[in-house]
């Protein structure tokens, strides 16, 4: 199946982004450009979780933006490959999804809030899709680290399905988390160094507008 144009248009783009910088395999990822934090969070009590709903910049992007939420970086989990690259990835053979693991007080925000998050962000019914990003690495996955967090989200999944939001099934995938590799530095924050880049302001951006929309009025941003 050709590769559909946005989809083409933004590996392309990376590509020759890779060519420039230098990869960060291997190490501990920085945000630098994530929004500045007003909270102040218990970092000694602080819980991780990891996320895979489609293109990383549109879900590690918003979740920053969360209050409780330490910081969000975008990587790579579910696969059987060892610091896995962007390129190995998007070939789709690694086994790999497209993730963001959020560090997160849970005195402040809940494991229950961040899954609702994540099942507003993107279609949890599109099949190793999302929209016109299309590949295994873009599939519906949430990685638990313990039974309480896979009952968690078995039943977020099954109210979902019972909402009739969908005409579809929710086909979120649920699996043991066993390894996250962080994404190259480049991919880190990377809404917010290019919101003008095709991709960003075609796709990413009118879904960060949505999702402050949404959670403004819930409250539940930073200021």
């Amino acid at each position: 199946m050709p590769i559909p144009f946005l989809n083409q248009m933004k590996n392309i783009f990376l590509f020759l982004m890779t060519l420039m910088l230098v990869s960060c395999n291997g190490q501990e990822a920085k945000n630098p450009s994530k929004p500045l934090k007003n909270m102040t969070l218990d970092k000694n009590n602080l819980q991780t979780i990891t996320f895979g709903g489609g293109c990383f910049w549109c879900v590690e992007s918003c979740f920053n933006l969360l209050k409780g939420v330490d910081v969000a970086i975008s990587g790579y989990s579910g696969g059987h490959k060892a610091n896995p690259t962007y390129e190995e990835v998007c070939t789709g053979e690694t086994g790999h999804a497209e993730v963001v693991e959020i560090s997160y007080d849970p005195k402040i925000i809940t494991y229950e809030q961040l899954l609702e998050v994540f099942f507003f962000l993107h279609d949890p019914t599109q099949l190793n899709r999302q929209g016109n990003d299309i590949g295994t690495q873009y599939r519906s996955v949430i990685f638990y680290k313990n039974d309480e967090e896979k009952q968690k989200a078995e039943a977020a999944i099954a109210k979902l399905n019972a909402s009739g939001k969908y005409s579809g099934k929710v086909v979120t995938e649920l699996a043991k988390f066993k390894k996250f590799w962080p994404a190259e530095q480049y991919h880190q924050g990377y809404y917010w160094e290019n919101p003008n880049q095709p991709y960003c302001s075609a796709v990413v951006g009118p879904k960060i507008q949505k999702f402050k929309k949404h959670f403004g009025e819930m409250g539940w941003l930073e200021e």
